[in-house]
């Protein structure tokens, strides 16, 4: 992995999802896209319940235009690529709805935690 930086602690390492608005989803119509919404929340729910999705929600205010993050999600898999497969697999990124791009997340040891994961284990 390149950019990973040189620090005298140890870092946790997570991959990082964010979802963006599509470019088929300003044109399908209102109740094609409240239908794949409700497939998309089915789909991030049963990957949180397998335990690839740590944590995922949406994404609101204000950010770079012309097409700002919608939604943000982390997992602990140890591949960004088979995190990647799982979320294209998501019927809304296969319509267009959304896109989503995958990368890895760093921090310090410890110092995020996930509640509902542990207590839904």
């Amino acid at each position: 992995m390149t950019g990973v930086p040189q620090v005298d602690f140890v870092l946790d390492t997570y991959e990082c999802i964010v979802l963006y608005p599509g470019a088929a989803g300003r044109a399908l119509p209102a109740e094609t896209v409240q239908r794949l919404q409700a497939e998309h929340l089915a789909h991030m729910q049963a990957l949180q319940r397998r335990g690839i999705i740590l944590i995922a929600g949406s994404v609101d205010g204000p950010a770079r235009e012309p097409d700002p993050p919608i939604g943000f999600g982390l997992a602990r898999t140890g591949s960004v690529d088979d995190v990647r497969s799982v979320m294209e697999a998501d019927p809304a990124v296969q319509a267009g709805l959304y896109r989503v791009d995958v990368m890895t997340f760093l921090c310090p040891e410890g110092s995020l935690e996930f509640p509902l994961v542990k207590t839904q284990s």
